[in-house]
C-alpha cells in the first residue's frame, strides 16, 4: 500500500507561484500513475494534471501553460509547479495514485490548501 503526503500549499498573490510536493512511500513508485486533483467547497473534485506510468502527461484546460507536473524517481516524489496563479485556482489540492493507467485512483493524500488572493 502507498502512503501519500502533500506539502507546499499556502497563501500567494495572484500572478505568483507555488510548488506542491507529494512524497510517496513504498517500493513501487515507478509503478504508479500519479495525479493532482483540486476541490473547493460544494464542488466535485477536479482533475488538474496527471502523469502516467510511462510519463505521458495530461493537463486540464484551465491550467494548461501555467502548471507543470513532474516526478522524481530518486525521491519518490511528484510535483506540481503552479505559475501565474489566479484566484480561481484557490482550492484544496490532493495527490492521488493508481497502479494502472486507468480506473479509480486507489490512494490519496490528505490535501493541502492553496489560496490565491487578488
Amino acid at each position: 500500500q502507498a502512503q501519500l503526503v502533500e506539502s507546499g500549499g499556502g497563501l500567494v498573490q495572484a500572478g505568483g507561484s507555488l510548488r506542491l510536493s507529494c512524497a510517496v512511500s513504498g517500493p513501487t513508485f515507478a509503478g504508479y500513475a500519479m495525479a493532482w486533483f483540486r476541490q473547493t467547497p460544494g464542488t466535485e473534485r477536479e482533475l488538474v494534471a496527471r502523469i502516467a506510468i510511462g510519463d505521458m502527461i495530461y493537463y486540464a484546460d484551465s491550467v494548461k501553460g501555467r502548471f507543470t507536473i513532474s516526478r522524481d524517481y530518486a525521491k519518490n516524489t511528484v510535483y506540481l509547479q503552479m505559475n501565474s496563479l489566479k484566484p480561481e485556482d484557490t482550492a484544496v489540492y490532493y495527490c492521488a495514485a493508481r497502479s494502472m493507467n486507468y480506473g479509480q485512483y486507489e490512494y490519496w493524500g490528505q490535501g493541502t490548501q492553496v489560496t490565491v488572493s487578488s
